[in-house]
């Protein structure tokens, strides 16, 4: 005999998980939602956007970038945990990676309620220094700033930023004294061209011009070779750093929870993108890679830079409320 309350509590739970398999099956079948945590015109902002696009021709659907500045990520993060629609997705970068370390304080843990998706692009970074500097070379200015930390003056975009954590590695790897500017509504650029700081952590794209003007000069970049954009610029390794490699990047992830069809199906389309011409080249003149790789390997990835830039912050004793 069937006992009737064990059948209908297992006909309410087969209902009750029926909206999740057809949100997995149709997916999308409404817009996609990325959400950026950062202004329009940013780094990670112009590389969705590049992609997006693309993203509606092969998904089908509408790809809406909607841009939530502030609190380092956090706002951004907490609307994606939020949204419950499978149609959701977070632009992630370093802070991803340091958030929970920086901000003990967190509602919520990027490694457990952040899934990832794709690891769209890698910029590469550079160790840029003001042209008064008398340093041609990674080593003639380790050697300088060494014997005199005037040299070592070095812009941030703000305490824990990854410019802050990838000079503190430096420091730590060169034992170069490195004292840290931090710039919060202001540039550091234009201090780094007048020579009110003497180096900055960055990506090419934003000292491009200065550097072609002669105003600046960049020592090395990150990458296991050089990049095509600046063929002159020796890599950190090449340089002399061998265990030093300071790229940033961008990547999509997605609330936990989100079904794994869909997860699968939004990385398929993102490394479908990362392949096309159009998308290498536009990577390329800033300085940036085109990856697309697959949840797999973005977690991966995910892992080794949260190692190596938790053992950063806690080497430096910085937390943030």
């Amino acid at each position: 005999m069937i006992n009737r309350r064990v059948f209908n509590k297992a006909i309410a739970s087969c209902v009750a998980t029926l909206p999740a398999i057809s949100r997995a099956q149709n997916f999308p079948s409404k817009a996609i939602r990325i959400v950026v945590p950062a202004p329009a015109g940013s780094g990670p902002d112009i590389d969705i956007r590049q992609i997006s696009n693309h993203l509606t021709a092969i998904l089908g659907q509408a790809v809406v970038i909607e841009n939530r500045p502030g609190a380092g990520g956090r706002l951004a993060i907490e609307a994606v945990l939020k949204s419950g629609d499978g149609h959701t997705f977070y632009v992630g970068s370093p802070g991803v990676t340091t958030m929970a370390t920086l901000y003990p304080k967190l509602p919520f843990d990027p490694r457990r309620d952040l899934l990832p998706v794709s690891l769209a692009s890698v910029t590469n970074f550079t160790l840029t220094i003001n042209s008064q500097i008398p340093a041609a070379t990674l080593s003639d200015y380790i050697k300088l700033a060494q014997s005199n930390n005037n040299h070592a003056n070095f812009g941030t975009l703000g305490a824990g930023s990854i410019n802050h954590l990838r000079a503190a590695q430096f420091s730590n790897l060169t034992g170069v004294d490195c004292r840290y500017i931090h710039y919060s509504t202001s540039s550091p650029f234009t201090d780094l061209a007048a020579g009110q700081i003497s180096a900055m952590f960055c990506a090419m794209l934003p000292v491009a011009a200065q550097v072609k003007a002669g105003r600046l000069r960049t020592l090395a970049t990150s990458g296991k070779t050089r990049h095509p954009a600046t063929p002159d610029i020796p890599t950190f390794i090449e340089a002399g750093l061998t265990n030093f490699d300071p790229q940033v990047w961008t990547g999509v992830l997605a609330p936990a929870g989100t079904p794994a069809s869909t997860v699968k199906r939004m990385s398929t389309a993102i490394a479908q993108v990362a392949r096309l011409p159009e998308t290498i080249a536009q990577r390329n003149a800033a300085g940036s890679d085109s990856v697309g790789s697959t949840p797999e390997e973005f977690s991966t990835f995910l892992e080794a830079e949260r190692v190596q830039l938790t053992a950063v912050i806690n080497k430096i004793g910085l937390s943030l409320e």
